[in-house]
């Protein structure tokens, strides 16, 4: 291989990863992280993308409000959507014989990123950022943004508080937006919310 072809090679690469901002994140090794569009971030990566251009891209966190108010939540959210509702006061038993508060997926969920898209005066072609806890929740969202139509649907793959650790039990300390030292808050931002829907019957 000639030097000038290992030169336009190079540069050729070069320009592809400036085409896709050069966001590549590793795809996730669990199902429910992964999306159709493999679009994959770390919370850096992430970070990074809405510093450069903020009002050109919707960053949403789709865990439940009380998780945005007592764990905290990113700084720079435009919305918090969430992916279901729990009903604290309706304890139930699943199939596996397990107790765990009752709770529904938010029936409502790309209407509201429609919403929110319409409100910064973005479209389905502009970059929406889906970030939760640790990745499961915020990588389904962005498959079901997918289908409806959305073009730019990244997820990122650690979430907020991050993956469980393996020499911690019950700690979340090895990844995710909080332990990559970015910035977050616990400030109540009434802005962020939207109503609760009325649950599904039975629910």
């Amino acid at each position: 291989m000639t030097k000038k072809l290992i030169s336009f090679l190079m540069v050729l690469g070069f320009v592809g990863l400036m085409g896709t901002g050069a966001y590549a994140a590793e795809e996730p090794a669990k199902k429910a992280k992964q999306t159709p569009q493999k679009l994959y971030l770390t919370p850096k990566e992430a970070y990074s993308m809405i510093q450069k251009d903020p009002k050109h891209i919707l960053f949403v966190d789709v865990r439940t409000p009380a998780e945005l108010l007592f764990v905290g939540h990113a700084v720079g959210l435009d919305k918090n959507i969430p992916f279901k509702y729990i009903d604290y006061s309706k304890i139930i038993t699943t199939k596996k014989g397990k107790k765990k508060f009752a709770s529904w997926k938010n029936p409502n969920l790309v209407q509201q990123f429609d919403e929110a898209l319409k409100t910064k005066g973005l479209t389905k072609e502009d970059p929406v950022i889906v970030i939760c806890r640790s990745g499961d929740r915020s990588g389904m969202t962005a498959t079901k943004l997918y289908k409806a139509g959305y073009k730019k649907a990244y997820t990122i793959v650690t979430g907020f508080e991050g993956d469980m650790s393996k020499t911690k039990p019950h700690r979340r300390s090895v990844n995710g937006w909080k332990n990559d030292g970015l910035p977050w808050t616990y400030k109540f931002q009434p802005e962020l919310f939207i109503p609760k829907p009325t649950p599904p019957a039975g629910k």
